[in-house]
């Protein structure tokens, strides 16, 4: 004897979930390979973009304030040593056998003179990819700005011109007394280590952290020090501690927009899965102008959050064979954004409101 078995219906969430883990599965075989970091790419990209960024310092501090080749060459200069930092997003998701070197290398051209050492970045970006603290207070990266026009203000305004200063009280004033005082470096290890633009994100920081720090503030100190020794017998001009001011303000505020055009900033304090960081996070492919504003990969935010092991020189790459390859309809393509203006916008309309989702 027969009889009608129940049928069951997938839902409609079931549907788009199933949808999700087929072109998962298709996106990661078509990048399967490019998750290999070029050594000799990450080498001359970094020491280039150090000599370029140096030398138009240097001739910033010569010039006369405000002519043309000092506004020029401290603009070059931004936007070079800019690139130049960026690379300490690079070292977070490097194994350190794969470039040998490449960390200590970039502190000596770029964090000890920038005052921005690697270790106030390696050991904190993980929590702002980790599913357990993205979106959340735990998260160092992540603030409500779709909530707040008076957020997004605030921040645009201190992360532009607090930034050089606070890393020179930092490093310059504070850390002489940490390496002194134990009990003060604790304190510093937890509430001032970190590159971060969460007033609520607290740092936890392992043994062997504590003293790598120690030996790069200790570091960052001599070198200063000499830059001190040199500014006072008159070698270098008083003013190259202006253009140095000068210069890190113009790229903490070219980050500044970079950040705010990153996300869509709509989480709610709740931890978010994959492909909730994929939709709330942003791909700004655009022309060769936009590697002045998001370097070394960075216009590829989103594609970034979803395989955080792929190399800058390979996101290209990768984002091209999605487009390519994969169905339009792809939750993946809705976190591309035509450019940085429309980003902003969106964000900057969407916080008058204080809704916390807007379509793009």
């Amino acid at each position: 004897m027969l009889t009608n078995a129940a049928v069951k219906i997938p839902s409609e969430a079931e549907r788009r979930a199933s949808s999700n883990d087929d072109a998962d599965a298709r996106i990661r075989r078509a990048v399967g390979d490019l998750h290999t970091p070029r050594a000799i790419v990450f080498w001359t990209d970094m020491v280039g973009s150090a000599i370029v960024g140096w030398a138009a310092f240097v001739i910033a501090a010569a010039a006369p304030m405000l002519s043309p080749t000092q506004v020029v060459a401290s603009l070059v200069a931004a936007l070079a040593l800019y690139r130049g930092l960026c690379f300490t997003h690079e070292i977070t998701h490097l194994q350190r056998r794969a470039v040998p070197g490449f960390e200590t290398a970039w502190n000596v051209l770029f964090g000890v003179p920038l005052l921005l050492p690697s270790f106030t970045y390696v050991g904190v970006h993980q929590s702002h990819h980790s599913l357990s603290t993205y979106g959340t207070d735990a998260d160092p990266e992540y603030l409500p700005f779709a909530t707040s026009r008076r957020l997004i203000v605030v921040f645009a305004v201190q992360s532009s011109v607090l930034i050089p200063i606070v890393a020179a009280i930092r490093f310059l004033l504070l850390a002489p007394v940490g390496l002194v005082v134990p009990q003060f470096h604790r304190w510093l290890e937890t509430y001032a280590s970190s590159f971060s633009m969460n007033p609520a994100y607290r740092r936890v920081v392992p043994a062997q952290m504590a003293r790598t720090m120690k030996r790069w503030e200790a570091s960052t100190l001599v070198a200063w020090a000499i830059v001190v020794g040199l500014l006072y017998v008159g070698v270098v001009p008083w003013r190259a501690l202006l253009a140095w001011y000068e210069i890190l303000v113009v790229v903490s505020f070219l980050n500044t927009l970079r950040v705010l055009g990153a996300h869509d900033y709509d989480s709610d304090g709740a931890p978010l899965d994959r492909y909730g960081q994929l939709k709330d996070s942003i791909d700004t492919p655009g022309g060769p102008w936009t590697e002045l504003w998001a370097p070394v990969g960075l216009r590829y935010h989103a594609l970034h959050h979803y395989f955080p092991g792929i190399p800058y020189h390979n996101l290209g790459e990768a984002y091209r064979r999605i487009e390519r390859d994969l169905p339009a309809a792809l939750i993946y393509r809705e976190s591309t954004s035509p450019s940085l203006r429309q980003s902003l916008t969106t964000l900057y309309a969407k916080a008058k409101i204080g809704r916390r989702s807007a379509v793009r």
